[in-house]
């Protein structure tokens, strides 16, 4: 009896860096690739229809970036182990991913076999990082706790994404927002996502509290 292969999606905006890592992925008997997308929208969706097993997923893509992918892979697939493959060595992108609970963190300069040897063990159930940012890791659990600077915080949201802040105080939902700032709903839920991130929150309610503790729905 042949035991079953892995089944992998590939999520990069890079055609050559996914036709690369195909090529050497799919020298190992183990190994399928069943899909390639280009984005996290599009990777969203193929996932749900083609049910891999792990994903390979980039931080910076256009239309929308692993970051704001990810929770929505696992939304609808708790069980699906993502790996972040990524250039950024960022310790916040990092200690987010995992926390929204990616599988792995690994860099793109890593040597193959350790690349292999974490795919397999991530759909054992194992956490795999790159032995850089373990390093970085540790160094910040190690650091002195700085209280957050909600100011330099809030600097960091878009234009759209203050907007949609202070329509949060009003209590609406997404679909309301969208109509209101004449966006789709869907890029609402994204907005949402990110200014969420970015003020180290966690749910609509504490994004509401916050606006209005900052008297941003006066404005």
């Amino acid at each position: 009896m042949t035991a079953s292969k892995i089944k992998i999606l590939l999520i990069d905006d890079h055609t050559l860096f996914r036709s690369g890592l195909r090529f050497l992925l799919e020298t190992q008997d183990d190994f399928e690739i069943i899909g390639e997308a280009s984005d996290g929208l599009e990777g969203i969706k193929l996932a749900e229809s083609i049910h891999p097993d792990v994903v390979l997923l980039d931080l910076d893509m256009p239309t929308m970036g692993g970051r704001e992918a990810l929770p929505q892979l696992l939304s609808t697939q708790p069980e699906l182990a993502v790996l972040i493959l990524t250039v950024s060595e960022n310790t916040n992108d990092l200690t987010e991913c995992m926390r929204i609970g990616a599988r792995g963190y690994l860099l793109k300069n890593i040597n193959t076999d350790f690349l292999l040897n974490s795919i397999r063990k991530a759909v054992d159930g194992d956490s795999v990082l790159s032995p850089e940012m373990t390093t970085k890791l540790v160094n910040q659990l190690r650091a002195p706790i700085v209280p957050e600077n909600h100011d330099a915080l809030y600097e960091t949201l878009t234009p759209r994404e203050k907007e949609t802040l202070t329509w949060l105080t009003k209590g609406v939902s997404n679909k309301e927002i969208a109509r209101a700032l004449d966006l789709t709903e869907s890029t609402v839920k994204v907005h949402v996502q990110n200014l969420l991130r970015k003020l180290n929150l966690h749910s609509r309610v504490q994004a509401a509290v916050y606006a209005i503790e900052h008297g941003l729905d006066k404005e």
